[in-house]
Parts: C-alpha cells; sequence; structure tokens
C-alpha cells in the first residue's frame, strides 16, 4: 500500500471549521435569546402589605382592580418583578410615562372579575367594587374586556373594570351602565 498514513494526533481542518461554525451558532442563538426571549412572565399575588408604584398605597386594603406590569431588562429597578398597582387606571398612566422613556412591557396582569366572587358596596355616595390581589384573581390584561364609564369606583375613583369573559362584561353594563372596551383601545 502506498501514500500517506494519517496523522491520528491532528485534527482535520474540516473538522475545526464544523467546530468553530457549530460553536459561534451556539454563541448566537444563547445571545439572542437573551436579548429577546425572556422567560414568560406569571402574575404574582399582590397581598403582604405590597404598596402601589403610583401612590404608595397598600393595595389588598382599598377597593378596585389591582394590576401588575412585567417589563424587559429588569425594570423597575427598585426590585425584581413587575411593577405594582391598586388601580388599572393608575396602571395605564404609569405605562404610557414608561412608554415614553423606552420601557417595553412584558406582560401586564389585571384583577379578573369574571374568575373571583365580587361584591359592591355603598361607600361616601358611591359604590365602589371590591379588590382582589391573590395570585389567582390575575388574567392577562391584554384578554379582558374592560367595562368603562360606569360609576363603580376603586381605589383611585372612577376605574376600568377588568372581565375576562364578555358576556360578564356585558351583564355588568346592563345592570350598572357604562360600555365595554378592549384592551388596545385603553393602550392607543
Amino acid at each position: 500500500m502506498t501514500g500517506r498514513r494519517p496523522d491520528r494526533t491532528s485534527t482535520p481542518r474540516r473538522q475545526i471549521l464544523i467546530g468553530t461554525a457549530a460553536l459561534a451558532s451556539a454563541g448566537l442563538a444563547g445571545c439572542l435569546a437573551d436579548a429577546g426571549e425572556a422567560e414568560p412572565a406569571e402574575p404574582i399575588a399582590l397581598t403582604d402589605g405590597r404598596t402601589c408604584d403610583v401612590c404608595g398605597m397598600t393595595i389588598a386594603d382599598h377597593y378596585g382592580p389591582a394590576g401588575q406590569i412585567f417589563y424587559a431588562d429588569d425594570k423597575p429597578e427598585v426590585r425584581d418583578g413587575p411593577a405594582y398597582f391598586d388601580s388599572v387606571a393608575e396602571l395605564l398612566n404609569y405605562r404610557d410615562r414608561r412608554d415614553a422613556r423606552g420601557w417595553t412591557v412584558r406582560a401586564t396582569f389585571v384583577t379578573d372579575y369574571s374568575s373571583v366572587d365580587y361584591e359592591l358596596n355603598e361607600r361616601d355616595g358611591s359604590r365602589r367594587i371590591s379588590t382582589h390581589a391573590d395570585v389567582a384573581a390575575f388574567a392577562d390584561a391584554t384578554d379582558c374586556y374592560y367595562v368603562v364609564d360606569s360609576g363603580v369606583r376603586g381605589a383611585m375613583g372612577d376605574e376600568y373594570l377588568p372581565f375576562s369573559d364578555y358576556e360578564e362584561a356585558t351583564a355588568f353594563v346592563d345592570d350598572h351602565g357604562g360600555t365595554v372596551s378592549q384592551w388596545h383601545h385603553l393602550v392607543e
């Protein structure tokens, strides 16, 4: 047999190129996942003395829907996790101001009145809706229907009341007034 015997101690050039390309691809994929693909956000309970990031009120101690916004890039910087709200109206105002700063929303959750046994109470001549801040009470804000201008108040006055079930939202309007809107109309 003639010819050269392969050197078993060296790695062929082709294997080096393939290995380098695979490592570069894996590294790039990891960077891209870190930059744009954060873990899905899950709502948290807004109990145990958590306070609203706008007004500082203890969320579980006041009427109305609560909310939370998870932002990309670990914002707000004051803690891990979402920004907290005792009112959908305050949540929307906070979001508008952060949108103007270039913050990117990962997920928004609000109290879902279709999933809880809520109460309406009279206080100071106004109808007020109960708050629900346990983790099971929250739904994706973009999937809810909102009762607007019903006159039913939350922690900060007139409120947007979220329902995941459209028929329940319209039944609330039939009983208490207002109109039904969707999330994209509230954030425009």
